[in-house]
């Protein structure tokens, strides 16, 4: 009779094992939201307007372009206009609308700079350039209460700040902490203030970190020592902070967002990679680059970048990124699943 029970309990724990999520991760999915026209490749930076229309830069590696585009979509997913940016490179990367002057900004990767874009039009001019010259890796934007400009530079380990106007940035943080001789070979990426400016959160993609720049006196004041907020955010790359403090960082080598709460612990993981579809666009999340929110929605860029292009090693996606013809971005609800135990 003993052992009828044992295999009876036996049996209905395998049952109850087999029946359980495989992961720990509720993972909400990432479906497409929309597709890159024509003439224009991989998506890097996302922001939004004040109607909720969406701005996309394209690192655009392709060839088809010998200069920036941003790429406009309305909430539905319509394409309403492509920017062609005279005065930029194809190597487009962070983009943002200052909340106080309304400009829009996109860091220019190839020419060591920030533009100013007219968002109708896509005219442009030079709103900073960054010191240094061809040393320089502007890539997040990042703006305080008062318009100030933070620019993240992913080669030389610095976060510079320009007034709302613009002109010579000033190096407002150098710290090894956010240089990097990693893979993929960028430093200070994603940036952004916490709630209350006490602190800024800046992903550091080659290292798989994010590092805390202390802020004593908030933005106004002398930043503190930068110190490692978190490690083991494999390619941590475009960064958002949202009303509860929780930090949403793309993982840009794990094609996922990890979220943390105030204290640094993961509460979800989002998003997965599932192949390519018969119109060679990603399914799901692929090289993800950058996130924004909008209602209820995280949109999140599909970079899908081959690093072999630029000499570097083979990653696990490199061959999948080499696959895609057709560049999307994807949609993921903003609402955070529970965690068991939590």
């Amino acid at each position: 009779m003993g052992l009828v029970r044992f295999a009876t309990a036996f049996c209905a724990a395998l049952l109850l094992t087999l029946a359980a999520p495989a992961s720990a991760w509720n993972r909400s999915p990432a479906t497409q939201f929309a597709a890159l026209p024509p003439g224009t490749a991989h998506p890097e930076g996302i922001t939004a307007d004040a109607h909720g229309n969406l701005y996309v830069a394209n690192f655009d590696v392709s060839g088809n372009t010998s200069v920036g585009t941003i790429v406009v979509f309305d909430r539905n997913g319509r394409l309403l206009r492509t920017l062609q940016i005279d005065n930029g490179s194809p190597l487009l990367l962070g983009i943002g609308f200052n909340p106080v002057t309304h400009d829009l900004l996109v860091c220019d990767l190839a020419k060591q700079q920030v533009l100013k874009v007219d968002p109708q039009t896509g005219e442009s001019s030079q709103f900073a350039a960054i010191p240094g010259g061809t040393a320089g890796g502007p890539n997040g934007l990042a703006f305080d209460a008062a318009g100030n400009v933070y620019i993240s530079d992913s080669f030389q380990a610095t976060i510079w700040r320009t007034s709302p106007a613009g002109g010579v940035p000033a190096a407002w943080v150098s710290d090894p902490l956010l240089g990097t001789s990693g893979v993929p070979p960028f430093g200070a990426n994603g940036i952004a203030f916490n709630r209350n400016a006490s602190a800024m959160l800046v992903a550091n993609t080659g290292n798989d970190t994010v590092v805390r720049i202390p802020l004593p006196a908030g933005p106004s004041g002398a930043p503190g020592t930068p110190e490692v907020f978190v490690h083991s955010i494999n390619g941590a790359d475009g960064l958002a902070i949202d009303a509860a403090d929780n930090v949403w960082v793309v993982a840009n080598q794990a094609d996922e967002i990890v979220v943390l709460d105030p204290s640094g612990r993961v509460i979800a993981k989002l998003g997965d990679f599932d192949g390519i579809d018969r119109q060679g666009a990603p399914v799901g999340l692929l090289f993800p680059a950058s996130l924004v929110r909008v209602d209820n929605f995280i949109y999140v860029t599909n970079l899908a970048l081959d690093l072999r292009n630029f000499g570097l090693p083979q990653t696990v996606d490199s061959q999948w990124t080499a696959a895609v013809t057709r560049h999307t971005i994807a949609r993921i609800n903003a609402h955070l699943p529970p965690v068991r135990g939590q």
